[in-house]
C-alpha cells in the first residue's frame, strides 16, 4: 500500500466518524430542535480548541448483526478543549448513531476522559442525549454504566462535574447526572426518568406524558433533580460556560477572579429602606443580593425549586462567592424539607471547591405541620446544619430581620464556626417571635388581665424592645457588628478579604455520617 492509499484510508475513517449516523439522521436531529454532538461541542468550547480522543473506537459486539454495523466513534464524542482559556474534558453523546445508546466501548471512552479530568485537575462536562443501554450488548452495557457511576463518585469533590440533558436520559443513565454537581435541562426537548410513561401505565395505571413525567419544568420546579432550565440548546451551552466561570478547576484551586469596575466601597442606600418596619410584611431578598453583587450580577441555582431559600453565585470585588439566603417573599422564608436539601447540597459544593459562603438570614423557623414532620424535617433540616458546621471555607452571615429558634442556629450561626456574623438594626434574634413568646411567658397574667388585648400589646412591645433586636446577641459576641444597611457591600468585601488566608480543618476521619 502506497503513502497516498494510507492517507486516504485515514481520511475515509475520519470522514465516517464525522458523519455520525449520516445525513438523514442528522436531519431528523435538527428537525427535533436538537444539535448534533459535534455542533454542541463547537458551541460550548472556545473556537479551535477541541481535541478529540478515541475517534476511531468501535464496539465489539458480534450478536444480532451488530458486527455489520460499526461506526467510528460508536455514538459518543470525547476529548478536551478550553472554556475561556481553561482546560475542560468533555463527552457528547451522539443520538444519530444507534440512538446514542451506550455500549462497553462507548463507556470506556467516557471513563477515559473522566480519569484524565481527575488526574489533570480539570472540570468534566457531559452532554447527554441517549436512548440508554445498548440492548444488544446486555450486561456489558450495564457494566459500562456502573464504571461511569464509580468515577462520578470518586471524582465528586475533586473536579467540578457538569451535566447537560439535551435529549432523552432514561433508566440507569439518569444516575450519572444525578451524582454530578449541576444538571442543566433544555425545555421541551430533554427529559429524565427512571421508568417511562409506558411502564408507569402498565404498573400503576397512571397516565402521564414524557414532558409531565421528566421534562425540564418538572425537574426544575417539582423534583429538584435539575438545577437549571434553558429555552434552547444554545442557551444551555452558554449557561454551562457562565457556570464554569464561578468555579475553580479542581478542589486544590480557587475560582478565577474576574475584573470589575464596580467600586468595592460602593454604598447601597436603597438597602436602608429594604426591610419593612412591619415584621410580618415580606420583601424580596434578591434585591439585596443584586445590590451588593459586582455589577448586580447573580447566577441563581434552582430558581424554581424550594423558593423559600435562594442559592447561587455572585462576585464581590471580582471573587466568586456562594450565597444562601432565606426568601421572605415566599413562605415567609421558613426552612422546610425541600429548602433544607437544596441549601445543604449547595453549601457542600461550595465547601468542596473552596468557594466562600455568604448567608443572608431572615428566617422565622421551620415550617410546621404533619406533612413536614412525617416527611422527616428533623432529618432533612439536620443536613443543612451538618453542611454548615462541616464547611471550612470562609463563612459570613448577615441577619437582616428574623433569626428565630433552631433555624437561627442552623443558618450559619457563630456557634457552628461562622467566621463573621453581621446584623442590620432591623434584626430580631430570639427563641421565637415576640407574639408567641408573650403568649407563653405571660399566659397566666394575660388570662387575669382586665383588658388582655391592650396588656398583650404592651408586653409584646416590651419583649420586642428587649429581645427582638441584634444588641443582646452583639453584647454576647454572637454578632460581630451591627451595620448600617448601606454599608453592607463594602463591609462584606472587607470581611471576605480578611478571610482569604483562612485555615481550618475537621478532625481526621474516613468521612462523617451526614443524616441522609
Amino acid at each position: 500500500m502506497d503513502r497516498d492509499a494510507l492517507l486516504k484510508r485515514l481520511d475515509d475513517l475520519n470522514a465516517a466518524a464525522l458523519a455520525g449516523g449520516g445525513p438523514a439522521r442528522t436531519e431528523r436531529q435538527h428537525a427535533s430542535g436538537r444539535m448534533t454532538a459535534r455542533e454542541r461541542l463547537d458551541a460550548l468550547l472556545d473556537p479551535g480548541t477541541f481535541r478529540e480522543l478515541d475517534r476511531l473506537k468501535t464496539h465489539r459486539c458480534h450478536d444480532f448483526g451488530m458486527e455489520k454495523q460499526r461506526v467510528p466513534g460508536d455514538g459518543v464524542v470525547t476529548g478536551y478543549g478550553r472554556v475561556d482559556g481553561r482546560l475542560v474534558y468533555v463527552f457528547a453523546q451522539d443520538f444519530t448513531v444507534f440512538g446514542g445508546s451506550l455500549s462497553g466501548a462507548y463507556a470506556e471512552k467516557i471513563c477515559k476522559v473522566m480519569d484524565m479530568a481527575g488526574r489533570n485537575g480539570a472540570p468534566l462536562i457531559g452532554l447527554n442525549d441517549s436512548g440508554g443501554a445498548r440492548i444488544q450488548e446486555g450486561v456489558a452495557s450495564l457494566g459500562g454504566y456502573a464504571d461511569i457511576f464509580l468515577r462520578n463518585t470518586m471524582y465528586s469533590g475533586v473536579v467540578p462535574q457538569l451535566s447537560a440533558i439535551m435529549g432523552p436520559c432514561a433508566g440507569g443513565a439518569v444516575y450519572s447526572p444525578a451524582i454530578t454537581d449541576f444538571t442543566v435541562m433544555v425545555d421541551k426537548t430533554s427529559y429524565m426518568f427512571v421508568t417511562g410513561p409506558e411502564v408507569i401505565r402498565t404498573v400503576t395505571h397512571e397516565e402521564v406524558t414524557k414532558e409531565e413525567l421528566g421534562g425540564a419544568s418538572t425537574h426544575n420546579s417539582r423534583s429538584g433533580v435539575a438545577h437549571f432550565a434553558t429555552p434552547d440548546e444554545h442557551a444551555c451551552l452558554a449557561l454551562l460556560r457562565e457556570l464554569l466561570s464561578f468555579v475553580p478547576q479542581n478542589n486544590m484551586e480557587e475560582a478565577p477572579p474576574r475584573p470589575t469596575d464596580d467600586p468595592p466601597d460602593r454604598l447601597c442606600p436603597s438597602l436602608d429602606e429594604l426591610v419593612p418596619m412591619n415584621p410580618n410584611k415580606p420583601y424580596d431578598i434578591k434585591e439585596l443580593i443584586a445590590e451588593v453583587a459586582d455589577d448586580a450580577h447573580f447566577l441563581e441555582v434552582q430558581a424554581d425549586y424550594a423558593q423559600n431559600v435562594v442559592v447561587g453565585f455572585l462576585r464581590l470585588a471580582g471573587r466568586s462567592v456562594g450565597v444562601v439566603a432565606n426568601q421572605p417573599a415566599h413562605l415567609a422564608g421558613v426552612l422546610d424539607i425541600n429548602a433544607s436539601l437544596k441549601a445543604a447540597r449547595f453549601v457542600r459544593f461550595c465547601d468542596a471547591f473552596n468557594i466562600p459562603l455568604l448567608v443572608v438570614e431572615d428566617v422565622p423557623g421551620f415550617l410546621p405541620g404533619t406533612a413536614q414532620e412525617f416527611g422527616g424535617i428533623i432529618k432533612h433540616g439536620a443536613k443543612l446544619l451538618y453542611a454548615f458546621a462541616e464547611a471550612t471555607v470562609p463563612k459570613v452571615t448577615l441577619i437582616t430581620r428574623k433569626a428565630y429558634g433552631g433555624a437561627y442556629c442552623v443558618m450559619n450561626s457563630k456557634h457552628i464556626r461562622a467566621d463573621m456574623n453581621f446584623a442590620w438594626p432591623t434584626a430580631e434574634i430570639a427563641v421565637m417571635g415576640s407574639d408567641g413568646a408573650v403568649n407563653i411567658i405571660y399566659r397566666r397574667e394575660l388570662a387575669k388581665a382586665e383588658d388582655p388585648v391592650a396588656r398583650k400589646a404592651e408586653l409584646v412591645a416590651e419583649y420586642r424592645d428587649k429581645f427582638a433586636n441584634p444588641y443582646q446577641a452583639a453584647s454576647l459576641g454572637y454578632v460581630d457588628e451591627v451595620l448600617r444597611p448601606r454599608d453592607t457591600r463594602a463591609r462584606l468585601i472587607d470581611a471576605f478579604g480578611s478571610l482569604e488566608n483562612k485555615r481550618d480543618q475537621n478532625p481526621a476521619r474516613k468521612h462523617g455520617n451526614i443524616p441522609l
